[in-house]
């Protein structure tokens, strides 16, 4: 049998990888037959010496193959004798951080052959199902500003929803029962000031917000609205102009470097290892990239460092060279 677990959102898919390798550890206790392999350290014949051994104690076996796109050799080698793997007694589960390129050959295998599962990044209600249903797991409820905030300020990081949930619940529930999953049943709800006084907005998240709201093609103005709002929002909770214009500047020499590959037709996966960027950031930067010539990126670039000249040199405070920034963008 073989199961293909991808795609972005990596808490769901290491949640759906620990599940399966849980039930395999109760149904066969030695755990000598559960075998991992990362293909940034390991290769094809790695996994074929494994395959060819015979199982102690007449288990099923269960390999567990991370990042094997990556391999060509693992992927040449793989499909060779791709047919046969289908019918083996044990289990082969690809675990990928990524969604791969839908035309890549081992990627139509596994489609066709494997039990695939996908795990997009939560959006809309779904998200905030999600969210809602974490808080009932600790038996705490969230009433909907809440919601609605704590949202606005994380984005979709299910790892960062994961800490900031046990810290809000912990805020509002005694510690000895957080450890039990209980709650006093005259427990309050969380509140929008919770969410004010213990959670700290995602900047990269309002970032990549802010760049959408200035690449706006249907309404510019509201699009330059929205992004200084956006932004005057981080400095009205502390964080310093100088400090946004250095996200803001990361984000679109990323956008440069990107947008360069792109045009040079590279694929995505060659595009995610020359930038060396985060494959989150990779994602949302190719997303942004198609919003925006070349030229249109370099211009915004220079300006960029004109805003930084101009508050270095006190010409303009950093407050208002963010505000220039984003209407002559």
């Amino acid at each position: 049998m073989i199961i293909f677990l991808f795609g972005a959102d990596t808490y769901r898919s290491q949640k759906k990888l620990q599940e399966i390798t849980e039930h395999y550890k109760k149904i066969h206790k030695s755990g000598l037959n559960l075998k991992y392999f990362d293909f940034q350290e390991n290769d094809f014949e790695d996994f074929k010496n494994v395959i060819q051994q015979n199982s102690m104690f007449c288990e099923k076996k269960l390999i567990v193959l991370k990042e094997c796109f990556a391999s060509e050799n693992f992927k040449e080698n793989f499909l060779k004798d791709a047919k046969k793997f289908v019918d083996l007694q044990d289990i082969i589960l690809f675990y990928e951080t990524e969604e791969p390129r839908k035309n890549n050959a081992l990627f139509k295998f596994l489609e066709k052959n494997a039990r695939c599962q996908e795990f997009k990044p939560l959006e809309g209600q779904s998200l905030k199902n999600w969210v809602q249903k974490e808080f009932k797991n600790y038996q705490t409820d969230i009433d909907s500003a809440a919601l609605e905030k704590l949202i606005d300020f994380i984005g979709n990081d299910l790892w960062q929803f994961s800490n900031e949930i046990k810290k809000l619940v912990s805020f509002k529930n005694k510690p000895a029962q957080i450890l039990q999953g209980k709650t006093s049943a005259g427990k309050e709800k969380i509140e929008e000031q919770d969410i004010k006084l213990l959670v700290r907005p995602k900047i990269e998240t309002h970032i990549f917000k802010t760049i959408d709201a200035i690449a706006s093609k249907n309404n510019l103005r509201m699009g330059k609205k929205q992004a200084i709002e956006l932004v005057h929002k981080h400095l009205q909770s502390g964080a310093h102009p100088l400090y946004l214009l250095t996200m803001i500047t990361f984000q679109f020499r990323n956008l440069l470097i990107v947008k360069d590959l792109i045009e040079k037709r590279l694929p995505y996966n060659s595009i995610l290892k020359r930038s060396k960027l985060h494959p989150f950031v990779v994602r949302k930067t190719c997303s942004q990239a198609r919003q925006f010539s070349f030229e249109q990126l370099k211009k915004i670039y220079q300006k960029i460092f004109q805003a930084d000249l101009n508050i270095k040199t006190g010409r303009v405070s950093p407050e208002t060279a963010l505000d220039l920034l984003i209407i002559e963008s």
